[in-house]
């Protein structure tokens, strides 16, 4: 006896019945669509996107005559030796693209300097185009050099045509994304934003760098510097990456000898401990755009927020572009220096010594201030 069905459930299964066939072939190209977007993204990163799209780091490569396409892949794969990737990210994405263009015949022996942040297809097109290799250049940032004068030295050197390019992409806060690890505060009123990460050292780059080009090597080397540990280190201190930087910048431009560098931090740590104002000369010093070792009552009254005499605690941000061992110094200060209570420094005489006379109390501190003004004019 067959089952009773009312009128809607025949309907429904009718409905179905057309409906099922189009659902299955629906979802069959939605698994190739979906397997074949994996499969575009793996050929993609695995033969095509450059190995580290941030890194413009000039490499030069020898291909020499007759070298084939395995010995090319090679080549490029181990161009910064056989620890990690060099040109390509494997010997198999250079080969596999040559194979699909057929360009192998095409390659040209020559001397080519080429980057991590170039493509598969632009490596190939330069070495087939046989183009002379883009010429390189070098140049070395002192310690403690401020942005203004990073962009004078590099003008001057003939790298840069324009300063003020350089000086106006200096005070985009959204250049730090690749360096910074702590949201940074009060860009704004800084006179540059990136001042204290373009970290100081010796730099190749294309003779056609862009003033863009260098911050970004600049600010990428920077964050190669300040290592996780470093910032683990700001945080047992209380303190963000920000502040660290603002501190060895302000030690950096107050010591000259190396083993005031972990002193002078002492001091500035004892002191925002203390709740004291900074009173850092070369902060005033950076505010008014001058350098020098007194200051007249008008000058320490300036308005300015990075005028530690007027304000308390540190400058609004960094002062100067600091090295190494003022941000080791900044991280880790004098125990010795932070346990005995040191809260002032003095300069002795320059024309003499770069190192400075401490004090724990004011009147210790007056009196070396006393000893060593005559020399100060």
């Amino acid at each position: 006896m067959t089952q009773w069905k009312d009128p809607a459930t025949i309907r429904r299964e009718k409905a179905w019945r057309i409906l099922r066939p189009i659902a299955a072939a629906l979802l069959s190209v939605s698994l190739v669509a979906v397997a074949m977007i994996g499969a575009v993204r793996y050929v993609l990163s695995h033969f095509i996107y450059p190995v580290d799209a941030d890194d413009n780091t000039p490499i030069q490569v020898v291909i020499p005559n007759g070298a084939s396409a395995s010995r090319i892949a090679s080549i490029l794969y181990n161009a910064r030796g056989p620890e990690e990737p060099g040109l390509s990210v494997s010997t198999a994405s250079f080969q596999v693209y040559e194979d699909f263009t057929g360009r192998s015949s095409a390659l040209r022996a020559g001397t080519y300097v080429l980057s991590r942040n170039m493509t598969i297809p632009e490596i190939v097109n330069i070495i087939c185009s046989g183009n002379e290799a883009r010429r390189v250049t070098r140049f070395t940032i002192p310690e403690g050099y401020t942005a203004d004068q990073i962009a004078q030295a590099l003008f001057e050197a003939g790298i840069l045509e324009d300063q003020e390019e350089f000086l106006a992409l200096c005070r985009d806060a959204t250049l730090l994304s690749t360096a910074y690890l702590d949201p940074i505060l009060n860009a704004s009123d800084r006179r540059y934003a990136l001042e204290g990460y373009l970290f100081p050292d010796t730099y190749e780059i294309y003779e056609d760098a862009t003033a863009a080009d260098i911050l970004k090597k600049m600010l990428n080397r920077f964050a190669v510097v300040f290592t996780e540990e470093d910032v683990q280190r700001a945080r047992e201190l209380g303190l963000t990456t920000d502040q660290v930087m603002t501190l060895a910048s302000m030690i950096e431009r107050e010591a000259g000898a190396a083993e005031d560098f972990p002193r002078v931090s002492a001091v500035f740590h004892n002191r925002l401990r203390e709740g004291m104002a900074m009173e850092s000369c070369a902060t005033l010093s950076y505010a008014l755009g001058v350098k020098k070792y007194t200051f007249t009552e008008t000058e320490l009254a300036a308005v300015s927020p990075y005028n530690t005499y007027r304000n308390k605690g540190l400058p609004v941000g960094p002062i100067c572009n600091p090295g190494r061992a003022a941000i080791q110094a900044a991280l880790y200060p004098s125990e010795e220096y932070l346990s005995e209570g040191y809260l002032y420094f003095c300069n002795m005489n320059p024309k003499q010594t770069n190192q400075l006379v401490f004090a724990r109390t004011y009147e210790e501190h007056r009196s070396n201030a006393v000893m060593y003004f005559p020399f100060w004019e």
